[in-house]
């Protein structure tokens, strides 16, 4: 069964219209604050309009859109040579076009009923997007990791998108079906308990609530077998050492005297070999001197006492691949003190088309503003910026650093009590992140201290799992054919 509503109830609207005076967004400009039992009737009324049992039902409904056509729409504002490569990437298994499939998934849930309880969405909330990185206090925490597409919009975009995640890693894992159902349940599980716990803090305490990475190494290990304990501590040692200097001593070469990057394309490819006739010192220097401006006096003052040194394109992760993206190398006294960061397009979210334009007018600041929003500690040196194409066409990036202590979980060989573990975690670290933007009372008032919504979204990720399945076909199909040129093996 398909639902047939595409927007918010009357209710749910009315809903949103007052959540959002009670933000501060007012006509007047005026900032009202809704009591407890005010935003608990928000949360039941927008059930009432939106039953929970209806976000598991799923089915392609007349009109949609042909999924490859979809991709190749993302690939025309994209490196051209480059798009190939992502084509390979997504064409190795259901689960890798999952990862790069985000604006199919929202064009399909753009054709479901909202609940209207808004927060800043991730946009691409799949398992694979969660992960540990350092701190500014140089501790390590666990939290979402990737905000290309963040956008306000109901929280069960994400949720939908997340527990979907679950059930296509399951099926590539081998699981049965009673396997994955008890993976999947655990996903909204670890949300909706988090999320009604979130909502009983102090406003303060929530936000300053954060997931310590080790901590929950030691919680997760009571459900590992002895082999992936093993893992994981490997894993974690190698995330504390990801830093500049280990990317320093992996990815550069002394050339007369001065460090370079080394060139390995078409992965990376130094900054003087794609040169359009500017002045690439020049270029990279303005490029960090726009970026500089949006940082914070204290952070400009950091960035100040190192030094341009060289810089590449280079290609990332699965979804991303084909916009541009470059690593550059600064230096801070000498060589045993760089500082390397990544500078990346951020286009428009793929929920702009369903959900309606960013108040940000650069796509950059969408997502350094999303992410603070969405994350307990950010990166320190997250800022933007607008460069000049050599087209002379406008093109919006933001800038963080390369390595900063960052690792994500190795679900291969995960049994399903282990996955299943990881997916209440994924769950319960998202909730956090919607509770700092979205109203956690009404949220949690909606998904109830029962399994409903669990029931639910268990169903729903095992049809959408279907879907994804022949989506993958039709992109495998499309490569068979000749329609598009996939590059596989980088």
């Amino acid at each position: 069964m398909s639902t047939t509503g595409t927007r918010a109830t009357p209710t749910a609207r009315a809903a949103v219209a007052v959540r959002t005076r009670a933000a501060g967004s007012g006509a007047n400009g005026k900032v009202s604050h809704l009591s407890i039992a005010e935003r608990t009737a928000l949360g039941k009324t927008a059930r009432a309009e939106v039953p929970r049992s209806v976000h598991g039902e799923w089915s392609a409904l007349s009109g949609r859109r042909d999924p490859v056509e979809m991709l190749e729409e993302q690939a025309a504002t994209r490196v051209r040579e480059l798009v190939p490569i992502r084509y390979g990437r997504m064409g190795v298994s259901p689960f890798t076009f999952y990862r790069g499939a985000a604006y199919v998934m929202a064009a399909d849930l753009e054709r479901s009923p909202r609940t209207g309880l808004d927060v800043q969405l991730c946009g691409d909330a799949h398992l694979s997007n969660f992960g540990a990185f350092a701190a500014p206090d140089r501790r390590l925490v666990f939290d979402v990791n990737d905000f290309d597409e963040t956008l306000p919009g109901p929280f069960e975009w994400d949720l939908k998108r997340l527990v979907a995640s679950f059930a296509v890693a399951g099926r590539d894992l081998g699981f049965p079906f009673a396997a994955r159902r008890g993976v999947n349940l655990a996903v909204t599980r670890g949300y909706r308990e988090a999320v009604r716990e979130l909502a009983s803090l102090k406003t303060l305490d929530l936000w300053y609530s954060r997931i310590d990475a080790e901590s929950l190494m030691a919680q997760f290990q009571g459900t590992a077998s002895a082999k992936r304990r093993k893992l994981m501590g490997k894993n974690l040692a190698k995330t504390r050492s990801k830093d500049s200097l280990r990317a320093f001593n992996k990815l550069t070469a002394s050339v007369n005297g001065e460090p370079r990057i080394v060139t390995d394309p078409p992965l990376i490819v130094p900054i003087e070999d794609l040169s359009d006739g500017r002045d690439i010192e020049e270029f990279a220097r303005g490029v960090i001197r726009g970026y500089r401006r949006t940082l914070q006096g204290d952070r400009k003052h950091l960035l100040e006492r190192f030094r341009y040194v060289h810089a590449a394109r280079n290609v990332v992760g699965v979804g991303s691949v084909g916009t541009r993206a470059w690593i550059i190398l600064l230096l801070g006294r000498d060589t045993e003190d760089p500082l390397f960061l990544q500078l990346k397009q951020a286009e428009a979210s793929v929920l702009e088309p369903f959900l309606g334009k960013s108040k940000h007018a650069n796509h950059g600041q969408r997502v350094v503003e999303g992410q603070r929003l969405m994350q307990a500690a950010s990166d320190i040196m997250l800022g933007w910026d607008r460069i000049t194409g050599p087209g002379g066409d406008k093109l919006d990036f933001y800038m963080r650093q390369l390595w900063d202590n960052k690792g994500s979980a190795i679900i291969d060989g995960m049994k399903p009590r282990e996955l299943a573990a990881y997916a209440e975690i994924c769950g319960h670290t998202l909730a956090r992140a919607h509770a700092r933007s979205g109203d956690a009372v009404a949220i949690g008032a909606y998904l109830g201290s029962g399994d409903a919504m669990d029931q639910a979204l268990a169903d729903f990720a095992e049809l959408y799992a279907d879907q994804n399945e022949l989506d993958y076909a039709a992109l495998s199909a499309a490569v068979k054919t000749g329609r598009i040129n996939a590059q596989a093996g980088l």
